[in-house]
């Protein structure tokens, strides 16, 4: 292979790898208001324990028909904090705080997270992405931090300890996950995190169950269908090839994004209004996204 074929062969796997990592975005911004028409039928510990319990027996479904190995065993503290961040502790804290919170202004978890990804891949790899990166990814995250917290009129409160909480979780899955799927295939990362988090999304969800009675409304449905099915597990499938094929720093600053389409999404099927500062905040993150992707880690 001459160098010329080996860059564009490169260049054809970073293409990829974007396309895959923004997918994994757009499937993501659902998941506020796929939580809250959770909400509408069942209750937070419920909806968290029967979530986690559904993906976790599509995932098994799949890692069976596929005949897929167990992970040998130098990978499952990654894959248990897999399961710890992003299919208990994540879906649990935002549930909580959708009780109460609007779409709008819980979305401030998503301004935080990839640059939490990025600091805690940074302390596990010990790769130092360039002060460029750094600055970019801050001023981005800064701007929809005070976009959404203007957004939702929010003052510190226990809605935001949860969101706040959450970011950490779910940081610490991202970026484990990020860097074991340069190990194995995305799909797998996320299909035996959730497999390993059945036991624990079986036990909430008896245990809830007797104290939220469940109400099979048609929203409510919908909801649990699409956190099940795509936020807990489709979604994290291309997410992680992405992350694998461009690196998790670059990969995480691509949702910086998914707070404003979030935004979208509660205009469209919240019945929202969207204030006069999104398309301003909205060229501030889609710059940054254009520095972080160009700056050299």
């Amino acid at each position: 292979m001459t160098a010329q074929d080996s860059a564009t062969r490169s260049s054809a796997v970073a293409v990829g790898g974007t396309l895959m990592a923004v997918l994994g975005v757009v499937s993501f911004s659902f998941s506020f208001p796929g939580t809250v028409w959770a909400l509408d039928g069942f209750g937070p510990w419920t909806a968290t324990g029967v979530r986690g319990l559904l993906a976790g027996l599509l995932a098994a479904g799949c890692l069976l028909a596929a005949r897929v190995p167990v992970p040998e065993r130098r990978h499952w503290p990654a894959l248990l904090t897999v399961a710890g961040g992003c299919v208990i502790g994540n879906p649990l804290l935002t549930t909580l705080a959708l009780q109460t919170s609007s779409t709008a202004h819980s979305a401030v978890v998503i301004g935080l997270l990839p640059l939490a990804t990025a600091a805690i891949s940074a302390a596990l790899t010990g790769r130092r992405p360039s002060r460029t990166f750094w600055t970019a990814a801050c001023v981005g995250a800064a701007a929809v931090v005070a976009f959404t917290l203007h957004r939702g009129g929010g003052l510190p409160s226990l809605d935001d300890a949860y969101l706040f909480a959450s970011v950490v979780v779910c940081a610490a899955g991202y970026a484990q996950g990020g860097r074991l799927a340069s190990h194995m295939p995305g799909w797998q990362v996320i299909a035996w995190g959730v497999v390993a988090a059945l036991p624990v999304s079986a036990l909430v969800t008896a245990a809830a169950l007797p104290w939220e009675p469940v109400q099979l409304t048609t929203k409510a449905v919908i909801g649990m269908a699409y956190v099940a099915a795509v936020s807990q597990f489709g979604a994290f499938v291309v997410w992680y090839r992405g992350m694998a094929a461009i690196g998790v720093p670059k990969a995480s600053q691509i949702q910086l994004a998914q707070p404003l389409i979030t935004l979208v999404w509660s205009v469209l099927l919240m019945g929202e209004q969207l204030s006069a500062l999104a398309p301003v905040t909205a060229a501030v993150v889609l710059a940054c996204i254009a520095v972080t992707q160009r700056a050299r880690a």
